[in-house]
């Protein structure tokens, strides 16, 4: 198992470039399964999870031509079915949280579809009720093996229908329309999440030449067509990555230039770390930080302390929760952090004490940040990285505390950080990977 040895109270000073996303990466190559035609795509971060995919595709019987890391064409013309009823499938799959969104393009295009029990990041339950719930609106079945944990899918045919999802699932709305994309008649999707990656996933379907309105609001509609064609997508660049670099600069007191954000696609991310007190200027498409001593969190109008909670979009993204947290422990004043989405996120505050920082867990959900305003710094320890988020995060906190840091278990930043090690390094950090 590999660590981080982390050298911290390093200012860092330079540029650096967003990987692409990674939450839209999962979803838009799970949508090659629907052609038989070449799809091009870009901008693919070359992080494990995606990896771990591209390599589950290309078992599949998908042709991967991978031009660079970042750069791959995908022919689907020769899929074999039956390689998901594999001892090897079932291990690939379990392992990979996002391989769920297979079944989508499965169903529409070959109607049927296996998927073993998931696995991912260890942050409280994540059901599948609502995929399932809307596949069977369309007309799949499904079939549960309990002791192989493993679920068979057929649909000989799919129909529209109105579908009320019973949460704005991201994955959930990403599987649900990649099915009914080819589905006989209409499908409306209410309650639909809306997030830029599903805005992009919905864009590339379209020039696949799907029929979908109503891109960027939680209301779908999708006419069915009977074929689909390939296409090229560029993946956006990664809105949780962009926030961690913010969070990291303000942490280390560093100089840092984000380039080619896309801030017309973050949303309210800027705005959120404004409160924390936070300076950045936008040049052009880039996003500049610049070094400062001190940030102090804002207050309510009325004086009271300030809650940052999570959303769904266009509200503020869980997946950087964990970064405002940490962020948190050096600024001047109090914040309340209330993780709505993930019962287990915030259980990795108990590193975060033993490094100094002033953190009550009020219960599962919520935490209480009394920021040390630097004079105080955070001491360097031992800790292991529970899921993708948190690990960054201790490794911001680690970059900025006094002493060495080793962070165990740092596969899991991996999975969804490409080469970032090499990248701060370049700028100053003294990160040695072992």
């Amino acid at each position: 198992m590999a660590i981080f040895e982390v050298t911290g109270s390093r200012k860092l000073s330079g540029t650096l470039m967003p990987q692409g996303a990674k939450n839209e990466a999962l979803q838009v190559l799970c949508a090659v399964l629907l052609t038989s035609e070449e799809v091009h795509m870009h901008n693919i971060p070359d992080i494990r999870d995606v990896n771990l995919l591209i390599d589950l595709l290309a078992d599949l019987g998908v042709k991967v031509n991978r031009h660079s890391p970042s750069s791959c064409t995908f022919k689907a013309d020769n899929v074999n079915i039956e390689y998901l009823q594999t001892e090897k499938y079932k291990k690939q799959a379990s392992g990979l949280r996002g391989s769920v969104m297979i079944i989508g393009p499965l169903l529409s295009r070959f109607k049927k579809a296996y998927m073993p029990k998931l696995g991912g990041d260890q942050i409280g339950r994540r059901p599948m009720d609502t995929h399932f719930a809307g596949f069977q609106q369309l007309g799949a079945e499904f079939n549960y093996d309990d002791a192989d944990e493993f679920f068979t899918v057929n649909a000989s045919k799919l129909k529209g229908k109105y579908i009320l999802l019973d949460e704005p699932s991201v994955t959930g709305t990403a599987n649900i329309l990649m099915g009914a994309v080819m589905a006989e008649g209409q499908t409306t999707l209410y309650n639909a999440a809306c997030e830029p990656y599903i805005q992009q996933l919905c864009a590339m379907l379209n020039a696949m030449g799907a029929d979908i309105k109503g891109i960027g609001s939680n209301l779908l509609i999708i006419n069915g067509v009977t074929s689909m064609q390939g296409c090229s997508h560029t993946i956006l660049p990664d809105m949780i990555e962009i926030g961690s670099f913010i969070g990291l600069a303000a942490m280390t007191e560093s100089d840092i230039r984000i380039k080619d954000c896309r801030i017309d696609q973050l949303g309210l991310i800027p705005n959120v770390f404004k409160k924390l007190g936070i300076q950045m200027d936008f040049i052009g498409d880039d996003i500049h930080i610049p070094a400062q001593e001190h940030y102090e969190i804002a207050t309510f109008i009325d004086g009271s302390i300030l809650t940052i909670y999570d959303h769904p979009w266009p509200g503020f993204t869980p997946d950087l929760l964990s970064i405002i947290l940490v962020v948190a422990a050096q600024a001047k004043g109090s914040v309340l952090v209330h993780q709505k989405m993930f019962e287990s996120r915030l259980f990795f505050v108990d590193k975060l004490k033993d490094m100094g920082a002033q953190i009550i867990l009020c219960d599962p959900h919520r935490a209480t940040v009394i920021g040390l305003d630097k004079v105080k710094k955070l001491r360097g320890i031992t800790m292991s990285s529970p899921d993708i988020r948190a690990g960054v995060a201790l490794l911001i906190a680690a970059m900025s505390a006094n002493g060495k840091s080793i962070i165990q278990n740092i596969e899991q930043i991996d999975r969804g950080y490409q080469n970032i090690d090499g990248r701060l390094n370049a700028i100053g950090a003294e990160i040695i990977r072992k």
